[in-house]
């Protein structure tokens, strides 16, 4: 079945009675509805039907009215008929294709933080971009499950057909991505390019001058946007990031495991190695281990995105923070409509530096 209409917004869903009972407690019933509700509180069925579903579009005072009687009174929604009045399943979806499993947790464990307590669910779809039918795939996801919308990481967040293929179906839509690449209502933006500068930056300041880079894949815009900063920190501190010094990972343990011992067997080799995630940091670690290389003494090692795997390595890993559970969950509330109601941190998103045992000047000639 296609959605042929629009998921409906928060002031849309305010036109649907979130019950269809009659009668209530003026009928002698002893279940309350909405009309009891409303008229208890004395407002419309309507302005009871956006405290329900928590629309940003209530005064406070009235929220908290309404709120106070369905209290008293134990009222529940028919999730039945909630969900027959709105046309939608009461559910979100995240759709993901990433190497990295701890990110996909982090994300998960936001976006769940972002829809407790609203009465919706979240319901997850892995995908490989690659594939064929990775377009059908994610239109049957969307179509099936009915969903009332979805949540982009990257690198699905990248890919325009998806934005595209979401807008002619009616689902709305979250990206989340280093740039971006669609109208603020649709974007959460990372910013990786300003974590990265941060990066070089330490690493001019502690005085190295023949580096290594490992990138992530060249699928991901954040590999070109982490690589990029990272040269404009050089350039302004006088250095220049030597080609020869730069490899290519996969954003795994054993792709950063390979190309930390490339970059080690170059001659000379780097002082420093800034490896484009945490996870290939970590393989950088274990080459260099099995040189008989000490971090930071002989070698600094930093990453990129601080997941647990950075403190759970020895030395635990100077890298820079990406609040991705924070991330997950403005996400999740823009999405249901709930991020009105509170001002956010317009630097919540922004990533920044953690200091940590893996590095240090480099050592003395």
């Amino acid at each position: 079945m296609t959605l042929s209409k629009p998921p409906l917004t928060a002031a849309d869903n305010a036109e649907f009675d979130t019950d269809r009972e009659g009668g209530g407690l003026e009928g002698g019933r002893k279940r309350a509805t909405i009309n009891d509700i409303a008229r208890l509180a004395g407002v419309s069925k309507k302005t009871v039907s956006r405290v329900i579903n928590q629309s940003p579009f209530v005064r406070d005072e009235t929220r908290e009215r309404i709120e106070a009687v369905i209290a008293e009174w134990g009222y529940a929604p028919d999730p039945q008929a909630r969900g027959l009045a709105f046309r939608r399943s009461f559910l979100i979806g995240m759709i993901y294709d990433n190497p990295n499993p701890q990110y996909v947790v982090n994300m998960q464990l936001g976006l769940l933080d972002g829809i407790r307590g609203s009465g919706f669910e979240l319901v997850v779809h892995p995908c490989d971009r690659s594939s064929p039918t990775f377009l059908l795939d994610v239109r049957t996801f969307v179509e099936r499950q009915k969903l009332f919308g979805v949540v982009l990481p990257p690198s699905v967040s990248e890919d325009e057909r998806v934005a595209k293929l979401l807008r002619e179906i009616g689902c709305e839509y979250i990206r989340i991505a280093s740039v971006e690449l669609d109208a603020p209502e649709h974007m959460i933006v990372g910013h990786d390019r300003l974590g990265s500068e941060a990066m070089g930056q330490h690493l001019v300041e502690l005085g190295h001058k023949k580096i290594g880079f490992i990138t992530g894949l060249p699928s991901f815009r954040s590999s070109h946007e982490r690589r990029g900063g990272f040269e404009d920190a050089l350039t302004k501190g006088g250095l220049k990031l030597d080609p020869d010094y730069v490899v290519q990972g996969a954003y795994t343990f054993e792709s950063g495991l390979a190309c930390g011992e490339a970059l080690l067997a170059k001659t000379p080799r780097p002082t420093a190695i800034f490896a484009g995630n945490d996870e290939m940091a970590a393989g950088v670690l274990q080459a260099a281990r099995r040189a008989g290389l000490q971090v930071p003494a002989d070698l600094t090692v930093v990453g990129f995105d601080d997941f647990q795997i950075a403190q759970a390595v020895w030395p635990p890993l100077t890298t820079i923070h990406i609040p991705t559970r924070e991330v997950g969950r403005i996400a999740a509330e823009k999405l249901i409509g709930a991020a009105a109601r509170e001002k956010r941190d317009p630097n919540s998103t922004i990533p920044y530096l953690v200091v940590r045992e893996s590095s240090g000047p480099p050592p003395s000639v």
